[in-house]
Protein backbone atom coordinates (compact mmCIF):
# COMPACT_ATOMS: atom_id res chain seq x y z
CA UNK A 1 0.00 0.00 0.00
CA UNK A 2 1.07 3.58 -0.63
CA UNK A 3 1.62 6.16 2.11
CA UNK A 4 -1.18 8.71 1.94
CA UNK A 5 -0.82 12.46 1.45
CA UNK A 6 -1.20 14.90 4.34
CA UNK A 7 -4.64 16.47 4.61
CA UNK A 8 -3.03 19.38 6.46
CA UNK A 9 -0.68 20.18 3.58
CA UNK A 10 -3.51 19.78 1.06
CA UNK A 11 -5.61 22.27 3.01
CA UNK A 12 -2.83 24.86 3.11
CA UNK A 13 -1.27 24.41 -0.34
CA UNK A 14 -3.21 27.33 -1.85
CA UNK A 15 -1.86 29.63 0.87
CA UNK A 16 1.72 28.46 0.29
CA UNK A 17 1.26 29.19 -3.42
CA UNK A 18 -0.16 32.63 -2.71
CA UNK A 19 2.85 33.42 -0.53
CA UNK A 20 5.21 32.09 -3.20
CA UNK A 21 3.61 34.24 -5.92
CA UNK A 22 4.04 37.38 -3.81
CA UNK A 23 7.70 36.58 -3.21
CA UNK A 24 8.36 35.89 -6.90
CA UNK A 25 7.01 39.34 -7.74
CA UNK A 26 10.04 40.75 -5.91
CA UNK A 27 12.82 38.15 -5.85
CA UNK A 28 14.84 36.29 -8.45
CA UNK A 29 14.15 32.99 -6.73
CA UNK A 30 11.82 31.83 -3.98
CA UNK A 31 10.87 28.43 -2.63
CA UNK A 32 8.72 26.95 0.12
CA UNK A 33 9.23 23.63 1.88
CA UNK A 34 6.20 22.55 3.95
CA UNK A 35 6.25 19.50 6.20
CA UNK A 36 3.77 17.47 8.23
CA UNK A 37 5.08 14.47 10.13
CA UNK A 38 4.34 12.26 13.11
CA UNK A 39 6.49 9.66 14.81
CA UNK A 40 6.28 7.48 17.88
CA UNK A 41 8.74 5.52 20.00
CA UNK A 42 7.95 2.34 21.96
CA UNK A 43 10.24 0.34 24.24
CA UNK A 44 10.03 -2.30 26.95
CA UNK A 45 12.53 -3.73 29.44
CA UNK A 46 12.52 -4.75 33.10
CA UNK A 47 12.37 -1.07 34.01
CA UNK A 48 8.98 -0.75 32.33
CA UNK A 49 7.11 0.21 29.17
CA UNK A 50 7.66 3.50 27.37
CA UNK A 51 5.40 4.91 24.66
CA UNK A 52 5.57 8.50 23.45
CA UNK A 53 5.19 10.76 20.48
CA UNK A 54 8.71 11.79 19.52
CA UNK A 55 9.43 15.52 19.15
CA UNK A 56 12.23 14.85 16.68
CA UNK A 57 9.89 12.97 14.36
CA UNK A 58 6.76 15.11 14.81
CA UNK A 59 6.40 18.55 13.26
CA UNK A 60 4.19 20.84 11.20
CA UNK A 61 5.46 23.94 9.51
CA UNK A 62 7.19 25.51 6.56
CA UNK A 63 10.39 27.30 5.58
CA UNK A 64 10.68 29.99 2.92
CA UNK A 65 13.93 30.71 1.09
CA UNK A 66 14.60 33.65 -1.24
CA UNK A 67 17.64 34.78 -3.25
CA UNK A 68 18.15 38.37 -4.34
CA UNK A 69 21.18 40.19 -5.72
CA UNK A 70 23.71 37.78 -4.23
CA UNK A 71 22.05 37.34 -0.85
CA UNK A 72 19.60 34.79 0.49
CA UNK A 73 17.29 34.73 3.46
CA UNK A 74 15.05 32.18 5.16
CA UNK A 75 11.89 32.37 7.24
CA UNK A 76 10.25 29.48 9.07
CA UNK A 77 6.87 29.23 10.71
CA UNK A 78 4.49 26.68 12.19
CA UNK A 79 1.23 28.12 10.83
CA UNK A 80 0.14 30.09 7.80
CA UNK A 81 -2.93 32.22 7.08
CA UNK A 82 -3.94 34.94 4.63
CA UNK A 83 -3.35 37.56 7.32
CA UNK A 84 0.21 36.35 7.94
CA UNK A 85 1.36 36.32 4.31
CA UNK A 86 2.14 40.06 4.15
CA UNK A 87 3.89 39.86 7.53
CA UNK A 88 6.11 37.05 6.24
CA UNK A 89 6.97 38.97 3.05
CA UNK A 90 7.83 42.08 5.08
CA UNK A 91 9.98 40.11 7.53
CA UNK A 92 11.99 38.53 4.72
CA UNK A 93 12.54 41.95 3.08
CA UNK A 94 13.92 43.37 6.33
CA UNK A 95 16.28 40.40 6.75
CA UNK A 96 17.67 40.89 3.26
CA UNK A 97 18.27 44.60 3.89
CA UNK A 98 20.24 43.71 7.01
CA UNK A 99 22.26 41.04 5.17
CA UNK A 100 23.05 43.28 2.21
CA UNK A 101 24.23 46.06 4.54
CA UNK A 102 26.85 43.67 5.95
CA UNK A 103 27.96 42.24 2.62
CA UNK A 104 30.70 43.85 0.53
CA UNK A 105 29.97 42.02 -2.73
CA UNK A 106 27.60 39.53 -4.28
CA UNK A 107 28.43 36.00 -3.16
CA UNK A 108 25.52 33.68 -4.01
CA UNK A 109 24.26 32.69 -7.43
CA UNK A 110 20.57 32.04 -8.02
CA UNK A 111 19.81 28.29 -7.99
CA UNK A 112 18.73 26.55 -11.16
CA UNK A 113 15.00 25.82 -11.11
CA UNK A 114 14.25 22.90 -13.39
CA UNK A 115 10.59 22.49 -14.34
CA UNK A 116 9.28 19.33 -12.65
CA UNK A 117 6.08 18.27 -10.92
CA UNK A 118 5.14 15.03 -9.20
CA UNK A 119 3.51 13.39 -6.18
CA UNK A 120 5.19 10.18 -5.01
CA UNK A 121 4.79 7.82 -2.06
CA UNK A 122 6.67 4.89 -0.58
CA UNK A 123 5.06 1.53 0.23
CA UNK A 124 4.20 -0.29 3.44
CA UNK A 125 2.53 -3.57 4.40
CA UNK A 126 1.14 -2.88 7.89
CA UNK A 127 0.34 0.66 9.03
CA UNK A 128 1.35 1.48 12.64
CA UNK A 129 -1.72 3.70 12.84
CA UNK A 130 -4.07 0.85 11.92
CA UNK A 131 -2.16 -1.75 13.94
CA UNK A 132 -2.45 0.57 16.96
CA UNK A 133 -0.46 1.42 20.06
CA UNK A 134 -1.93 -1.42 22.12
CA UNK A 135 -0.94 -4.16 19.67
CA UNK A 136 2.53 -2.69 19.18
CA UNK A 137 3.15 -2.67 22.93
CA UNK A 138 1.79 -6.21 23.22
CA UNK A 139 4.11 -7.47 20.46
CA UNK A 140 7.30 -5.88 21.80
CA UNK A 141 6.38 -7.13 25.30
CA UNK A 142 6.04 -10.67 23.94
CA UNK A 143 9.43 -10.30 22.25
CA UNK A 144 10.98 -9.00 25.49
CA UNK A 145 9.60 -11.94 27.49
CA UNK A 146 10.98 -14.37 24.91
CA UNK A 147 14.42 -12.85 25.39
CA UNK A 148 14.26 -13.02 29.18
CA UNK A 149 13.26 -16.69 29.02
CA UNK A 150 16.20 -17.67 26.80
CA UNK A 151 18.68 -18.22 29.65
CA UNK A 152 18.82 -17.44 33.36
CA UNK A 153 22.06 -15.54 32.74
CA UNK A 154 20.16 -12.90 30.74
CA UNK A 155 19.83 -10.07 33.26
CA UNK A 156 17.54 -7.93 31.13
CA UNK A 157 16.20 -7.82 27.62
CA UNK A 158 15.18 -4.68 25.78
CA UNK A 159 12.98 -4.31 22.71
CA UNK A 160 12.16 -1.08 20.92
CA UNK A 161 10.20 0.09 17.88
CA UNK A 162 9.89 3.54 16.34
CA UNK A 163 8.36 4.92 13.18
CA UNK A 164 7.84 8.14 11.29
CA UNK A 165 5.33 9.03 8.60
CA UNK A 166 6.08 12.33 6.88
CA UNK A 167 4.71 14.35 4.00
CA UNK A 168 6.53 17.23 2.36
CA UNK A 169 5.70 19.80 -0.31
CA UNK A 170 8.30 21.79 -2.22
CA UNK A 171 7.15 24.75 -4.29
CA UNK A 172 9.12 27.16 -6.46
CA UNK A 173 8.43 28.95 -9.75
CA UNK A 174 8.98 25.74 -11.72
CA UNK A 175 8.65 22.97 -9.12
CA UNK A 176 5.59 21.46 -7.50
CA UNK A 177 6.77 18.37 -5.60
CA UNK A 178 5.08 16.17 -3.04
CA UNK A 179 6.43 13.12 -1.19
CA UNK A 180 4.92 10.83 1.42
CA UNK A 181 7.27 8.48 3.23
CA UNK A 182 7.06 5.99 6.09
CA UNK A 183 9.93 4.19 7.78
CA UNK A 184 10.08 1.91 10.82
CA UNK A 185 13.07 0.75 12.82
CA UNK A 186 13.67 -1.17 16.01
CA UNK A 187 16.20 -3.06 18.08
CA UNK A 188 16.68 -5.81 20.63
CA UNK A 189 19.39 -5.87 23.27
CA UNK A 190 20.29 -8.69 25.66
CA UNK A 191 22.31 -7.98 28.82
CA UNK A 192 24.46 -10.52 30.66
CA UNK A 193 26.82 -10.19 33.62
CA UNK A 194 30.56 -10.80 33.69
CA UNK A 195 31.80 -10.19 37.24
CA UNK A 196 30.66 -6.66 37.93
CA UNK A 197 30.58 -5.75 34.24
CA UNK A 198 27.38 -5.88 32.20
CA UNK A 199 27.84 -7.17 28.66
CA UNK A 200 25.35 -6.26 25.94
CA UNK A 201 24.53 -7.73 22.55
CA UNK A 202 22.55 -5.37 20.34
CA UNK A 203 20.79 -6.06 17.03
CA UNK A 204 19.14 -3.22 15.03
CA UNK A 205 16.50 -3.45 12.28
CA UNK A 206 14.92 -1.10 9.77
CA UNK A 207 12.55 -1.01 6.83
CA UNK A 208 11.15 1.57 4.45
CA UNK A 209 7.65 0.58 5.46
CA UNK A 210 5.52 -0.20 8.50
CA UNK A 211 5.30 -2.47 11.52
CA UNK A 212 5.70 -5.60 9.43
CA UNK A 213 9.24 -5.17 10.78
CA UNK A 214 8.10 -6.75 14.08
CA UNK A 215 8.24 -10.23 12.55
CA UNK A 216 11.90 -9.77 11.58
CA UNK A 217 12.75 -8.43 15.03
CA UNK A 218 11.25 -11.48 16.72
CA UNK A 219 13.23 -13.85 14.48
CA UNK A 220 16.53 -12.56 15.92
CA UNK A 221 15.82 -12.76 19.66
CA UNK A 222 17.70 -16.04 20.18
CA UNK A 223 20.69 -14.93 18.08
CA UNK A 224 21.07 -11.79 20.17
CA UNK A 225 20.75 -13.65 23.48
CA UNK A 226 23.31 -16.21 22.35
CA UNK A 227 25.89 -13.48 21.72
CA UNK A 228 25.18 -11.91 25.13
CA UNK A 229 25.95 -15.26 26.78
CA UNK A 230 29.09 -15.71 24.67
CA UNK A 231 30.32 -12.29 25.82
CA UNK A 232 30.52 -13.59 29.39
CA UNK A 233 33.66 -15.49 28.37
CA UNK A 234 35.19 -12.66 26.31
CA UNK A 235 38.66 -11.31 27.05
CA UNK A 236 40.44 -8.03 26.20
CA UNK A 237 42.13 -7.87 22.79
CA UNK A 238 45.90 -7.25 22.64
CA UNK A 239 46.38 -4.05 20.58
CA UNK A 240 47.81 -4.47 17.10
CA UNK A 241 47.12 -4.76 13.39
CA UNK A 242 44.99 -7.72 12.35
CA UNK A 243 43.63 -9.32 9.21
CA UNK A 244 39.88 -8.90 9.72
CA UNK A 245 36.58 -9.92 8.24
CA UNK A 246 34.01 -7.21 8.95
CA UNK A 247 30.31 -8.01 9.15
CA UNK A 248 28.11 -5.87 6.84
CA UNK A 249 27.03 -3.79 9.86
CA UNK A 250 30.68 -3.09 10.67
CA UNK A 251 31.35 -2.30 7.01
CA UNK A 252 28.43 0.15 7.16
CA UNK A 253 29.95 1.90 10.17
CA UNK A 254 33.26 2.24 8.28
CA UNK A 255 31.41 3.59 5.23
CA UNK A 256 29.56 6.14 7.34
CA UNK A 257 32.21 7.23 9.81
CA UNK A 258 35.45 6.62 7.92
CA UNK A 259 34.42 8.04 4.61
CA UNK A 260 30.85 9.34 4.52
CA UNK A 261 31.43 12.37 6.75
CA UNK A 262 34.69 13.09 4.99
CA UNK A 263 32.97 13.73 1.66
CA UNK A 264 30.16 15.99 2.90
CA UNK A 265 30.95 18.97 0.73
CA UNK A 266 29.92 21.69 3.17
CA UNK A 267 33.21 20.60 4.80
CA UNK A 268 34.92 21.31 1.45
CA UNK A 269 33.60 24.88 1.55
CA UNK A 270 35.03 25.33 5.05
CA UNK A 271 38.29 23.57 4.09
CA UNK A 272 37.75 21.00 6.83
CA UNK A 273 38.08 17.80 4.80
CA UNK A 274 41.14 16.18 3.23
CA UNK A 275 38.90 14.58 0.61
CA UNK A 276 38.63 17.97 -1.10
CA UNK A 277 42.23 17.59 -2.28
CA UNK A 278 41.97 13.95 -3.33
CA UNK A 279 39.21 13.96 -5.95
CA UNK A 280 40.45 11.90 -8.87
CA UNK A 281 42.92 10.00 -6.68
CA UNK A 282 42.97 6.43 -5.38
CA UNK A 283 41.68 6.53 -1.81
CA UNK A 284 40.62 2.88 -1.55
CA UNK A 285 41.21 -0.55 -2.99
CA UNK A 286 40.11 -0.97 -6.63
CA UNK A 287 37.51 -3.39 -5.21
CA UNK A 288 35.67 -0.50 -3.54
CA UNK A 289 32.76 1.35 -5.14
CA UNK A 290 30.74 3.55 -2.79
CA UNK A 291 27.24 4.95 -3.32
CA UNK A 292 25.00 7.44 -1.58
CA UNK A 293 21.35 8.03 -2.49
CA UNK A 294 18.37 5.99 -3.57
CA UNK A 295 19.99 3.04 -5.34
CA UNK A 296 18.85 1.04 -2.30
CA UNK A 297 15.78 1.77 -0.19
CA UNK A 298 15.93 2.21 3.57
CA UNK A 299 14.92 4.75 6.19
CA UNK A 300 16.74 7.64 4.49
CA UNK A 301 15.03 7.19 1.12
CA UNK A 302 13.21 10.21 -0.31
CA UNK A 303 12.27 11.59 -3.70
CA UNK A 304 13.63 15.11 -3.15
CA UNK A 305 15.71 16.71 -0.44
CA UNK A 306 14.78 19.66 1.77
CA UNK A 307 15.98 22.15 -0.84
CA UNK A 308 13.96 20.68 -3.70
CA UNK A 309 16.84 18.80 -5.35
CA UNK A 310 15.73 15.46 -6.73
CA UNK A 311 17.30 12.39 -5.13
CA UNK A 312 20.13 10.67 -6.96
CA UNK A 313 22.37 7.64 -6.97
CA UNK A 314 25.70 9.38 -6.37
CA UNK A 315 28.84 7.30 -6.91
CA UNK A 316 31.39 8.65 -4.42
CA UNK A 317 34.19 6.13 -5.02
CA UNK A 318 34.45 4.28 -8.34
CA UNK A 319 36.76 1.25 -8.22
CA UNK A 320 38.94 2.91 -5.59
CA UNK A 321 39.02 6.41 -7.11
CA UNK A 322 37.32 9.31 -5.31
CA UNK A 323 34.94 10.71 -7.94
CA UNK A 324 32.97 13.32 -6.02
CA UNK A 325 31.48 14.22 -2.69
CA UNK A 326 27.85 14.75 -1.72
CA UNK A 327 26.39 18.22 -1.34
CA UNK A 328 23.48 20.40 -0.36
CA UNK A 329 22.39 23.25 -2.63
CA UNK A 330 24.26 26.01 -0.80
CA UNK A 331 27.58 24.13 -0.82
CA UNK A 332 27.18 23.31 -4.52
CA UNK A 333 26.56 26.99 -5.32
CA UNK A 334 29.68 27.98 -3.37
CA UNK A 335 31.83 25.30 -5.05
CA UNK A 336 30.39 25.67 -8.54
CA UNK A 337 29.24 22.04 -8.61
CA UNK A 338 25.91 20.33 -9.10
CA UNK A 339 23.91 19.57 -5.91
CA UNK A 340 23.53 15.85 -5.27
CA UNK A 341 20.26 15.92 -3.30
CA UNK A 342 21.84 15.72 0.17
CA UNK A 343 20.42 18.90 1.72
CA UNK A 344 18.60 17.77 4.87
CA UNK A 345 17.08 19.66 7.79
CA UNK A 346 16.39 18.31 11.26
CA UNK A 347 13.19 20.34 11.02
CA UNK A 348 11.83 23.36 9.16
CA UNK A 349 13.25 25.45 12.01
CA UNK A 350 16.80 24.32 11.20
CA UNK A 351 19.33 25.05 8.48
CA UNK A 352 19.90 22.56 5.66
CA UNK A 353 23.28 20.83 5.79
CA UNK A 354 24.99 18.26 3.59
CA UNK A 355 23.94 14.92 5.05
CA UNK A 356 24.26 11.29 4.06
CA UNK A 357 21.24 9.26 2.94
CA UNK A 358 21.59 5.53 2.12
CA UNK A 359 25.38 5.11 1.99
CA UNK A 360 27.07 1.80 1.18
CA UNK A 361 29.82 -0.16 -0.55
CA UNK A 362 28.84 -2.26 -3.55
CA UNK A 363 29.17 -6.03 -3.04
CA UNK A 364 32.07 -7.90 -4.60
CA UNK A 365 32.41 -11.43 -5.97
CA UNK A 366 33.82 -13.40 -3.03
CA UNK A 367 32.03 -15.99 -0.93
CA UNK A 368 32.06 -15.45 2.83
CA UNK A 369 33.34 -18.99 3.48
CA UNK A 370 36.31 -18.34 1.17
CA UNK A 371 37.06 -15.07 2.94
CA UNK A 372 37.12 -16.76 6.34
CA UNK A 373 39.24 -19.62 4.97
CA UNK A 374 41.80 -17.08 3.71
CA UNK A 375 42.55 -15.82 7.26
CA UNK A 376 45.69 -17.41 8.72
CA UNK A 377 45.54 -15.54 12.02
CA UNK A 378 42.89 -12.87 12.39
CA UNK A 379 39.48 -11.78 13.58
CA UNK A 380 35.82 -11.56 12.58
CA UNK A 381 34.34 -8.20 13.71
CA UNK A 382 30.64 -7.83 14.43
CA UNK A 383 28.06 -5.71 16.26
CA UNK A 384 29.39 -2.15 15.83
CA UNK A 385 28.49 0.28 18.63
CA UNK A 386 29.56 3.81 17.77
CA UNK A 387 32.05 5.82 15.79
CA UNK A 388 33.83 9.15 15.44
CA UNK A 389 35.53 10.63 12.42
CA UNK A 390 38.06 13.38 11.73
CA UNK A 391 37.50 14.54 8.11
CA UNK A 392 40.29 17.10 8.33
CA UNK A 393 42.92 14.46 9.08
CA UNK A 394 41.11 11.34 7.84
CA UNK A 395 41.26 9.63 11.19
CA UNK A 396 38.70 7.15 12.53
CA UNK A 397 37.82 5.69 15.91
CA UNK A 398 34.99 3.19 16.20
CA UNK A 399 33.73 0.74 18.81
CA UNK A 400 32.80 -2.86 17.98
CA UNK A 401 31.17 -5.21 20.48
CA UNK A 402 33.12 -8.36 19.71
CA UNK A 403 35.80 -10.02 17.63
CA UNK A 404 35.84 -13.77 16.97
CA UNK A 405 39.28 -15.33 16.63
CA UNK A 406 40.14 -17.12 13.36
CA UNK A 407 43.11 -19.48 13.07
CA UNK A 408 44.00 -21.28 9.84
CA UNK A 409 40.67 -20.35 8.30
CA UNK A 410 38.51 -21.60 11.17
CA UNK A 411 36.84 -20.04 14.21
CA UNK A 412 38.55 -21.09 17.46
CA UNK A 413 35.63 -20.12 19.71
CA UNK A 414 37.66 -17.41 21.47
CA UNK A 415 35.95 -14.03 21.73
CA UNK A 416 37.44 -10.61 22.43
CA UNK A 417 35.45 -7.63 23.71
CA UNK A 418 35.22 -4.65 23.54
CA UNK A 419 37.11 -3.64 20.39
CA UNK A 420 38.39 -0.20 19.38
CA UNK A 421 38.95 0.26 15.64
CA UNK A 422 41.31 3.09 14.69
CA UNK A 423 43.53 4.21 11.84
CA UNK A 424 44.08 6.42 8.80
CA UNK A 425 41.10 6.06 6.49
CA UNK A 426 42.89 5.59 3.12
CA UNK A 427 45.19 2.97 4.69
CA UNK A 428 42.18 1.01 5.91
CA UNK A 429 40.25 1.28 2.63
CA UNK A 430 43.28 0.48 0.46
CA UNK A 431 43.89 -2.67 2.51
CA UNK A 432 40.55 -4.21 1.47
CA UNK A 433 41.43 -7.39 -0.41
CA UNK A 434 38.13 -9.29 -0.56
CA UNK A 435 34.45 -8.32 -0.66
CA UNK A 436 31.53 -10.71 -0.42
CA UNK A 437 28.77 -11.03 -2.98
CA UNK A 438 26.16 -10.20 -0.32
CA UNK A 439 24.82 -6.71 0.42
CA UNK A 440 23.16 -5.81 3.73
CA UNK A 441 22.12 -2.41 5.03
CA UNK A 442 20.34 -0.92 8.02
CA UNK A 443 18.89 2.47 8.93
CA UNK A 444 18.13 2.10 12.61
CA UNK A 445 20.18 5.08 13.79
CA UNK A 446 20.29 8.84 13.60
CA UNK A 447 23.26 10.93 12.51
CA UNK A 448 24.24 14.20 14.12
CA UNK A 449 26.21 17.07 12.65
CA UNK A 450 28.53 18.16 15.43
CA UNK A 451 26.43 16.41 18.09
CA UNK A 452 23.27 18.14 16.88
CA UNK A 453 21.11 18.43 13.73
CA UNK A 454 19.83 14.85 13.91
CA UNK A 455 18.59 13.20 10.71
CA UNK A 456 17.84 9.65 9.58
CA UNK A 457 20.52 7.76 7.69
CA UNK A 458 21.25 4.20 6.65
CA UNK A 459 24.49 2.45 5.75
CA UNK A 460 25.83 -0.95 4.86
CA UNK A 461 27.78 -3.07 2.43
CA UNK A 462 29.17 -6.57 2.02
CA UNK A 463 31.50 -8.54 4.25
CA UNK A 464 35.00 -7.15 3.69
CA UNK A 465 38.49 -8.45 4.39
CA UNK A 466 40.94 -5.72 5.45
CA UNK A 467 44.02 -5.03 7.54
CA UNK A 468 42.84 -3.00 10.55
CA UNK A 469 44.44 -1.47 13.64
CA UNK A 470 42.56 -2.67 16.74
CA UNK A 471 42.83 -2.21 20.47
Amino acid sequence: MKVQSSEYLKANKALYKELLDKLLNTYEYASILAADSVGKVYSVSKSGINMREDDLYTQRGFVVKVYNDGSFAEYSGSKISKEEIDVIVDTIAKRLVTLEAKREKNTYKVPEDEKVSFSKSTDYEISPFEFGDKKIVERITEIQKKGLAYDERILDFYCSLQFQKYSKLFLSKNKDLEQNVMWTCGAVAAMSLKGEEVKQAYTPFSVLGGVELLDRIEEHVEDTCKVAIELIDSVPLPPGEYDCICSPETTGMIVHEAFGHGVEMDMFVKDRALAKYNVGEYVASPLVTMHDGNAIDDTSTYFFDDEGTLSNDTIIIDKGILVTGMSDLQSALALGTKPTGNGKRQSVERKAYTRMTNTYFEPGKDKLEDMIASIKDGLFLEMPCSGMEDPKNWGIQCMVTLAREIKDGKFTGKIYSPIVLTGYVPDLLKSISMMSDELHHCGSGMCGKGYKEWVKVSDGGPYIKARIRLG
